[in-house]
């Protein structure tokens, strides 16, 4: 007897592009970035949605796409850390150190961005929710805070344009 997998060709918008992917309904949004559209800066590692590692941006809201379906995703428009590129949160995880191994960094920048947009006058006790929802075994939460505070300190920048 032969096994078939039912899939479907779905549209996802990623990174502010329409992507044609193939996936089954039971799909994590995951693996599918990961191994249908090879954006592997979201990192499987609990699968449980504990640690935080997978952490994309869905409508700008963080989610941990190791719990959402691919097909959960339809019609809302999907940030990973690729679609981050040269953001202000990137460059201060830099200028502050604020990693070591770097297998959890992704999903702290992404977290660490939506933190910075959603509340953009975040105090201390916010900060350290929001942290809470991300885990990093290499290093403490300091370099970490000092990165968003020095994001989120930052006054906005003119158009000179």
């Amino acid at each position: 007897m032969v096994n078939l997998v039912k899939m479907d060709l779905i549209e996802l918008a990623v990174n502010g592009e329409k992507r044609l992917v193939m996936a089954r309904p039971a799909d994590t949004l995951l693996h599918v970035l990961r191994e249908q559209l090879g954006l592997t800066g979201s990192k499987p590692s609990c699968k449980n949605g504990d640690c935080g590692a997978c952490t994309v941006l869905i409508d700008g809201q963080p989610i941990k796409s190791c719990l959402m379906l691919a097909v959960e995703a339809l019609g809302h428009e999907i940030t990973t850390i690729e679609g981050l590129k040269d953001s202000p949160i990137q460059r201060a995880f830099i200028d502050k150190f604020a990693f070591q191994c770097g297998y959890c960094t992704s999903g702290f920048i992404m977290n660490c961005h939506a933190l910075s947009v959603i509340h953009p006058d975040a105090g201390d006790e916010t900060i350290r929710e929001w942290l809470q929802s991300n885990l990093c075994r290499c290093t403490g939460y300091e370099e970490i805070t000092e990165a968003i505070k020095s994001v989120l300190a930052q006054e906005p920048k003119e158009n000179n344009g």
